[in-house]
């Protein structure tokens, strides 16, 4: 699986990329050797990714992605009109200091949600796909 991806960075600007592992490419860039760009705006945080089955496809769609304005980046990001179906990640807090994580599919309804308490907390885990909704605590 290949993908293309948007960081927010500590000075609250966009990286695009694109890898073949996700995870590891972004604990690159937050460990100083993603990219050039990211090294000295760290941390870095994953606000947005897209799936594809090939690394042609998914350059393709990086270079369109740099070529947006930071508005239409933003509406991505928030999966407004220039969304496509991709999937984006989207972080905040908690009322009660928690962190709440969500990921969502625009075009088949799927989604992910997790949310992460005070350290030691057990987390619970939802994830809803075509309306069935399964909850976990991890």
């Amino acid at each position: 699986m290949n993908y293309t991806y948007l960081l927010e960075c500590s000075d609250h600007s966009f990286y695009c990329g694109w890898t073949n592992d996700l995870d590891k490419r972004v604990m690159a860039h937050n460990s100083g050797n993603g990219a050039k760009y990211t090294k000295s705006r760290r941390p870095v945080a994953l606000v947005y990714y897209e799936t594809y089955e090939t690394k042609e496809a998914a350059m393709k769609r990086e270079a369109a992605i740099k070529r947006m304005s930071r508005r239409e980046k933003e509406r991505l990001i928030s999966g407004g009109p220039e969304s496509d179906g991709g999937l984006k990640l989207d972080c905040g807090s908690e009322p009660d200091g928690g962190l709440k994580l969500g990921c969502g599919s625009e075009s088949d309804g799927g989604q992910i949600r997790g949310r992460a308490g005070d350290s030691g907390a057990k987390e619970n885990i939802t994830m809803e796909n075509g309306g069935k909704r399964i909850e976990s605590d991890v």
